[in-house]
């Protein structure tokens, strides 16, 4: 079945309508409370992004998530994404594994490159070995939780003599890596090397593009002897607001699509009509949701984003019970999947 859930970036932007600003106790506070919803709602997973840069409130993503993880009974909490470029794999390796364990064993994690160069200064990288980190620092994070001794030579950190990175992994098992990307196919590369999960957050992306990168994906699964190309694991992002009545939807959502910088300056109808964005009644949503099966084929993950830009707390809240009460059921009964292979 189909994994249906919510991640947010963790922006703390002004509400575009009355300009309300909230504080960074509050924001963080307002994520846990959506986990809790969403868990409340029946949805399978909460994820938040990593960022270290204003207007942004999650750069400790363990801590956050543990709290969550306190707060709920089923959801798996997750990552969207852990910049495996700047963070220190033996880091990522103790601090997802103590997750997994407070969570008693829903965890996992997702691993990207990251969308802010600056970012790899301020913690001592260089931009142009973005994509040698990213292939150097997960084959060291794999080898620390598969080897409980581990004498390692790389390239871009200092090496490691009879390390053992602690905790051990819950049950010998390692939290499920999904490798996301929005434009770079070595990451996809990556996820079908290793028999992961890719995730496509394809909310910027043109359809053919991330088609393209799907395809790749799911054609290397098959090279590696994972299975068919279909039983690939693949994930995709997606950005929707609901409403009973298609014209209420708009107009309700339009202040927050024009207020927010990332849109370009399209209208809503043109930025829907060349994106995955659905905005509309509960039976659009579902049409234009289920209409990403025809370029991405079977898809395993998908998490929403409705609170990005300042959307009010209480709105944010409904769109989350509408996707667990109206919307992931019909999905979940209309998506076939693959089953994940077991580690």
């Amino acid at each position: 079945m189909v994994e249906i859930g919510v991640y947010s970036i963790g922006d703390r932007s002004p509400n575009p309508v009355t300009g309300h600003l909230l504080s960074e106790t509050e924001r963080l506070h307002q994520m846990v409370d959506y986990a809790v919803t969403a868990d409340e709602a029946g949805l399978d997973v909460f994820a938040i992004g990593e960022h270290h840069n204003p207007p942004f409130v999650t750069s400790s993503q363990t801590t956050l998530l543990a709290f969550i993880a306190a707060r709920t009974h089923r959801l798996t909490v997750s990552t969207a994404t852990t910049l495996v470029t700047t963070n220190d794999p033996v880091k990522l390796a103790e601090d997802f594994a103590t997750l997994q364990h407070l969570s008693r064993g829903r965890t996992d994690l997702m691993l990207g490159r990251g969308n802010t160069g600056p970012v790899y200064p301020w913690f001592g990288k260089h931009i142009k070995d973005a994509v040698n980190l990213t292939i150097e620092n997960y084959a060291l994070l794999r080898e620390l939780w598969t080897e409980d001794v581990v004498d390692w030579q790389g390239t871009l950190r200092t090496p490691l003599v009879g390390f053992t990175a602690v905790p051990r992994p819950m049950d010998g098992t390692p939290p499920f890596v999904w490798h996301a990307a929005v434009r770079t196919p070595e990451v996809a590369e990556q996820a079908a090397y290793y028999g992961d999960g890719f995730f496509a957050n394809h909310i910027f992306a043109p359809r053919e593009h991330t088609r393209q990168m799907i395809e790749l994906y799911r054609n290397r699964w098959a090279h590696y002897d994972h299975g068919p190309t279909a039983s690939a694991i693949v994930g995709l992002g997606a950005q929707a607001f609901i409403h009973e009545r298609s014209q209420d939807a708009r107009q309700l959502y339009s202040p927050y699509f024009d207020g927010n910088p990332r849109y370009g300056g399209r209208s809503l109808d043109e930025h829907m009509s060349v994106n995955p964005m659905a905005v509309g009644s509960v039976q659009e949503v579902i049409d234009k949701v289920l209409g990403y099966q025809a370029y991405a084929g079977p898809i395993s993950r998908l998490l929403f984003t409705f609170d990005a830009g300042g959307v009010p707390t209480e709105t944010v809240r409904e769109q989350i019970q509408l996707l667990g009460q109206r919307i992931a059921p019909v999905l979940r009964r209309e998506m076939t999947l693959p089953t994940r292979p077991q580690p």
